[in-house]
């Protein structure tokens, strides 16, 4: 399946379980490691688990297994990476003390994509 589908397909399942805050960004011009980074919030620390547990579950679907993931203990920031698109579902304090939108946006202006663009 071609990275912008996964992209898609990751956006979709973060949606059904009503991730906040979702944003694509598209880092191919940034970075040789990853196509895609996905970025959504949780309001919990259990919603940030069901929201990457749904993410697997409907990319298994559809055939496809993470290279790996991060973070499902403690369930503040998990990271789970599909190769050509790497998902990051945090709680609000996480992101925002992060920032990733920021780090990497400012390295490409037009790099941000919406769900739906």
């Amino acid at each position: 399946m071609k990275p912008e589908k996964v992209k898609d397909k990751i956006v979709a399942a973060l949606e059904d379980v009503k991730g906040r805050e979702i944003i694509a960004l598209d880092v191919r011009k940034l970075t040789g490691m990853t196509d895609y980074m996905v970025i959504a919030s949780g309001a919990s620390n259990r919603q940030v688990k069901a929201l990457a547990d749904n993410v697997q579950e409907e990319m298994r679907k559809h055939g496809i297994r993470p290279m790996g993931t991060e973070g499902e203990t403690a369930a503040e920031w998990i990271l789970v990476d599909y190769g050509d698109v790497v998902v990051h579902v945090m709680l609000p304090e996480a992101r925002a003390f992060y920032d990733l939108e920021r780090l990497w946006s400012d390295r490409a202006v037009g790099a941000m994509e919406q769900p739906g663009d």
